[in-house]
């Protein structure tokens, strides 16, 4: 159902920028849909693979684990898009490894616990090994760099350790040398900073003019230049009210919303549709996180519930995060929406991971039956 929306909104906000950069109107829908039907096939063909192997045969997730790595290293190497090395080009499709980076890093994790069983409680064995496994993943994504990826990788690996029952006191020590990292390098980027402030210059009463009065704009160019997409965006959720503008009829895609078929297409659904398509979204994506919780509950056994919990948490996270930033309730950051952003890598992603909760679930009812 998500996925099927997201075409149906893409095909409205995606039609200004595909008719200016490759002249045809459906360019992006056509590229949409077949990676829909191709993340569909990913998503069967995933959930018919018996997610123990990945335990019985761990050679598979060793080189799941290393192909990523080297991939993520290539990427550094390419051109910078926007000041960043994401993508590696694959003649007609983009690869973007920091998306297969969270997949690797929950897999990976999720097998490495499973081993531990009781061990997880050990402090090198536990905490510092299952770390790093997720650390090194982490340090090439944040050096593309790409902090929301690296924010993914980083909760999900902590995620799965609490499932495992790493120490709490292990988990914070990890979780806020991690913060603490992450926080340095936010620090010392330019870009990332001026997000920041702008942020806080829009929510933060504090911030006022000379004469007392809360500041309109940000003070500082650079801040009121990142933050121009969350200030249209809201501007296409405020035009679009209750009943929506009419699908087709978004303003704020003529230019006016940059990123309008990729990482603020809510905004244009919002717009177009209005609130009742924010709220269906919304419970689509909480329905999405309870049925996955339930699946991971129910698990057969611990890597189950591992993998369950950890591939649903990426996805749901990541859709929480985007509607945060384009509602204005978070720092301005490129994290895709899942299902609805224009893009092959996320959406096969997207699909890889609901294909492991399939087969989480079809083998705790099967066991079950017996």
């Amino acid at each position: 159902m998500l996925a099927a929306l997201g075409l149906v909104v893409l095909s409205s906000a995606g039609g200004v920028n595909a008719l200016r950069i490759h002249h045809n109107q459906y360019f992006f829908l056509e590229r949409q849909a077949l990676y829909v039907a191709a993340g569909v096939l990913v998503a069967v063909a995933t959930g018919f693979f018996d997610y123990r192997k990945w335990r019985q045969h761990v050679s598979l997730a060793v080189l799941f684990y290393a192909v990523v790595a080297v991939l993520l290293v290539a990427v550094l190497f390419t051109r910078p898009i926007n000041g960043s090395c994401r993508w590696i080009k694959l003649g007609f499709f983009n690869l973007q490894p920091g998306e297969l980076a969270k997949l690797a890093a929950v897999v990976c994790t999720a097998v490495y616990l499973d081993k531990l069983a009781w061990r997880v409680e050990l402090f090198w064995k536990g905490a510092i090994a299952s770390a790093a496994i997720m650390g090194l993943l982490a340090a090439l994504v944040m050096a593309e760099p790409d902090f929301g990826s690296t924010m993914v990788v980083g909760l999900a690996g902590l995620l799965m350790m609490y499932l495992a029952g790493v120490r709490i006191t292990h988990l914070i020590a990890i979780g806020g040398l991690g913060l603490a990292t992450v926080g340095w390098y936010v620090a010392h980027n330019a870009n990332r900073m001026a997000r920041i402030v702008a942020f806080l210059a829009a929510v933060m009463p504090a911030l006022v003019q000379s004469d007392g009065k809360v500041a309109d704009e940000p003070l500082d160019p650079a801040a009121q230049r990142a933050d121009y997409q969350s200030r249209q965006s809201l501007v296409a959720i405020k035009n679009g009210g209750i009943r929506g503008v009419g699908l087709g009829q978004s303003m704020q895609k003529q230019a006016y919303l940059p990123e309008a078929h990729t990482d603020f297409i809510f905004a244009i659904g919002a717009e177009e549709m209005g609130l009742g398509f924010s709220l269906a979204v919304l419970a689509l994506f909480i329905a999405f996180f309870l049925l996955t919780s339930h699946i991971a509950a129910n698990a057969s056994d611990r890597l189950g519930r591992y993998l369950a919990g950890g591939m649903g948490f990426i996805v749901f996270f990541q859709a929480m995060f985007n509607i945060g930033v384009v509602c204005r309730a978070l720092p301005t950051k490129g994290m895709a929406l899942p299902f609805f952003s224009y893009g092959g890598t996320n959406m096969l992603s997207a699909f890889f991971a609901v294909g492991t909760i399939f087969s989480v679930g079809i083998r705790a009812l099967k066991d079950r039956r017996r």
